[in-house]
């Protein structure tokens, strides 16, 4: 049995330690917004904050969550509103095919929760692992830096 929070809430697994994060997520409790891309760890659309920590969820075993916090895209909304960040990036339409947005989003938040007002630069730093193929990047570096700048 595998227990943790996910976005706000316990919940418990009956899967196996060794399972990915990522597959515990999308089987057991239908939360699809984390993708499966390279499996590798590479590629950032599986990303998930796990203690306000980005975690690639497709190589991390879900015993790795044991009692720690998990938030997924599907927890930064507020109720059925998009959290700020949210909004930012349907305001910059910073989303093509949307494979790698729920990756770049919990990566743009665990960055404005340490810094939250990062530069250019530091956007693009913080975000250099995570891949787009669309070719959206400056879209997205728009909208977290939107974001950081608009009134919570």
């Amino acid at each position: 049995m595998v227990t943790f929070k996910l976005n706000g809430k316990s919940v418990k697994s009956e899967a196996d330690a060794n399972e990915t994060l990522l597959s515990v997520l999308r089987d057991d409790f239908e939360v699809n917004g984390s993708k499966f891309g390279c499996g590798k760890a590479q590629c950032g659309a599986c990303t998930v904050l796990v203690d306000g920590d980005p975690l690639r969820a497709c190589v991390a075993p879900v015993s790795t969550v044991v009692g720690r916090s998990v938030v997924t895209l599907e927890g930064l909304s507020e109720g059925s509103r998009p959290s700020r960040l949210q909004q930012a990036f349907i305001d910059e339409q910073a989303a093509q095919c949307g494979y790698c947005t729920s990756g770049m989003i919990l990566m743009s938040q665990a960055l404005l929760e340490r810094n939250p007002n990062p530069s250019e630069q530091e956007v693009r730093q913080a975000l250099d692992a995570n891949l787009c193929r669309c070719g959206a990047h400056n879209r997205i570096v728009r909208a977290v830096i939107r974001a950081s700048r608009s009134k919570a």
